[in-house]
């Protein structure tokens, strides 16, 4: 295992083309000793069966653990538990637990309205099998009003069973200390996981980061808008600062990285080969 472990979270391809893209991705990054490789869901639970057939090829083809994430999105407890099981019995035992993001219109009541509550489900009907891991927002959910409450529910979530946690991503270093200092403050005391987002384009990082609540700083948007339509410029700019970014995290002692992969290899592999040649992973 590296010296400090890495995982690589991918979504569920809707089509045949895309299966292939992330076939080619997954291919290269398990070949990194990831401590996992992470699936998501969709938007109101619309890729849960995905996710499974997803996390099933993983686990057949790619020779590394797999986690599952399992969102609250789901039309009854009884979709939930079946997926559970059928992960426990595929051989999961890491789960990314979360809310999820309702779709504009949604014709169910999810069975749980918070991710604390499907972790004490999770908890209650599983036990100890799953290491159970939860979002976190060091900017601040887009849903919160204010940093002590994001902080109140993340202790739900602690307190409901969770083993670690997992951020959204963020641009600066000093925002995930900043965090983490206010989450053992209010005694939240599980290892907490920067999310890394590359920076590959940055009209797509804009829409994502408007939508999830991570901020850009205005010396990374003056940047990456001087470079207009340069795509290439963009890409290695944002190699040195995602890079620079991951060595301050590490240095400063977060337990690892967990990489937005968006189903593509190469950005993630270049800022990993160059945290490798800092003997840093």
């Amino acid at each position: 295992m590296p010296t400090h472990p890495v995982s690589f979270e991918f979504f569920p391809p809707r089509n045949e083309e895309q299966a292939l893209v992330l076939r080619s991705t997954w291919q290269k990054l398990a070949r990194l000793d990831p401590r996992d490789l992470t699936v998501t869901v969709g938007a109101g639970g619309s890729a849960q069966d995905a996710t499974l057939k997803t996390v099933e090829e993983l686990l057949e083809r790619a020779d590394a653990p797999v986690a599952a994430h399992i969102s609250c999105m789901a039309p009854g407890v009884a979709m939930l538990d079946d997926l559970l099981d059928r992960y426990r019995a595929a051989g999961v035992n890491r789960l990314v637990v979360l809310r999820g993001d309702p779709p504009e219109s949604l014709d169910f009541e999810p069975p749980f309205r918070y991710a604390n509550e499907l972790v004490g489900h999770v908890r209650h009907r599983h036990g100890d099998h799953f290491h159970i891991e939860v979002g976190c927002y060091p900017e601040i959910h887009p849903e919160s009003p204010d940093m002590a409450s994001e902080i109140h529910w993340f202790g739900e979530k602690v307190r409901a069973g969770a083993d670690g946690a997992i951020t959204q991503y963020f641009f600066e270093a000093e925002t995930y200390f900043r965090f983490v200092e206010q989450c053992r403050e209010a005694g939240v005391g599980i290892p907490i996981t920067p999310g890394i987002m590359p920076i590959t384009n940055y009209t797509q990082l804009a829409r994502f980061s408007a939508r999830c609540g991570a901020r850009i700083p205005g010396w990374l948007e003056d940047r990456l808008t001087g470079f207009g339509d340069d795509g290439a410029a963009i890409r290695d700019y944002g190699l040195d600062v995602i890079t620079e970014l991951c060595i301050q995290l590490l240095e400063g002692g977060a337990p690892g990285l967990h990489f937005y992969t968006l189903n593509r290899a190469n950005a993630t592999m270049r800022i990993w080969q160059r945290l490798k040649s800092n003997a840093l992973l």
